[in-house]
């Protein structure tokens, strides 16, 4: 796999620090953009991120094309077995699933009708449907999707957002967990969530923080880039300027994820001293490629290395998002109650 010095030396969009007319935005469209630094795929494809300067979007450069896209979320991505990580892994994370809903759940009434965008396994569906929620999800066809509909008492959308019926509906509050960076159409799909929300209704958005301190740290090795999957990105001001355009209301925005934010400095830092990022992170998911390609002494360091790093990256990961800098965010809007959309 070549280093990030050597992927962005000879690659002539890449190696640009300003242009005018090599890739438009894929959020505004402007055509001005500014290279902020080159970033290297798992499978070795080079990547540039670059920052819109008029929506101040980061994104992507160039834009994966439809057979890479389709590569990227193979069955490796969702997982080798029926979760997508391996056991203890995945019950951790159920835990924090039962707790997003429980805190969605507390702010709606009994039979809300919650849309999760991205619902992937459906597990966070299932714990709210249980807190007696009507609970619907969206997710594009793969492992995840035959996951979630193989699941009772919530109902799910296999395809995308614009091609679903749902489109035409109403709803109490509309989720994107890690889903927002993955959209090829992000202003489309924020003009449609917009306008399926209830009256006083919320959107809740999670997503990678580019403005945080993990982001200019670690830059193209930070594990929340994950190229080619993760194609753009808006930090909380803009966020915040381009919904309450849209005519929403910001609630409240938090910086803290024990689930996400110390391990992405634990993964962050591990990819700065391998050639192969994400090897602890695909590992736990049980990635038979990894295993294939490392002995399991290889992977063990990894995974001791990762351990011992925990308690300095809670600490570290606690510290920045208390100044406002943490590698994610969590935002919530809510639309006018008199809001006849």
């Amino acid at each position: 796999m070549p280093a990030l010095k050597e992927c962005f030396k000879d690659h002539p969009i890449l190696n640009t620090e300003t242009t005018e007319d090599l890739e438009n935005c894929g959020f505004c469209n402007s055509c001005i953009s500014v290279h902020l630094y080159p970033t290297t795929a798992a499978n070795g494809d080079c990547y540039s991120f670059r920052q819109c300067r008029n929506c101040d979007g980061v994104f992507l450069s160039p834009k994966p094309n439809p057979e890479q896209l389709s590569n990227a979320y193979s069955s490796h991505y969702y997982g080798e077995s029926t979760k997508k990580f391996i056991g203890p892994v995945e019950w951790v994370i159920d835990r924090f699933r039962s707790g997003r809903a429980r805190l969605v759940s507390a702010k709606l009434g009994t039979n809300a009708r919650v849309l999760d965008l991205g619902c992937g396994n459906g597990g966070f569906l299932a714990n709210l449907s249980k807190l007696g929620i009507d609970a619907h999800g969206i997710e594009l066809p793969g492992g995840s999707a035959e996951r979630a509909v193989a699941l009772s008492n919530i109902t799910v959308h296999v395809g995308t957002l614009k091609n679903s019926n749902y489109v035409n509906q109403k709803f109490d509050a509309i989720t994107l967990w890690h889903v927002f960076e993955h959209l090829e159409t992000p202003r489309d799909t924020l003009d449609l969530i917009v306008k399926m929300l209830k009256p006083g209704g919320r959107l809740y958005l999670s997503l990678p923080n580019p403005d945080s301190f993990q982001a200019r740290l670690f830059k193209g090795d930070w594990l929340h880039h994950d190229p080619p999957r993760h194609l753009f990105y808006l930090g909380p001001q803009a966020m915040q300027r381009e919904l309450e355009q849209l005519g929403l209301l910001m609630e409240s925005k938090s910086f803290w994820s024990m689930e996400q934010n110390p391990f992405g400095i634990i993964q962050s830092i591990l990819n700065k001293f391998h050639s192969e990022r994400d090897i602890l992170y695909e590992s736990l998911k049980g990635n038979c490629e990894i295993s294939s390609r490392y002995s399991k002494l290889q992977i063990l360091k990894h995974k001791i290395i990762g351990t011992a790093l925990v308690p300095f990256a809670v600490v570290a990961a606690t510290l920045e998002s208390a100044v406002g800098r943490g590698g994610t965010m969590e935002l919530v809007f809510t639309s006018p109650v008199d809001n006849k959309k």
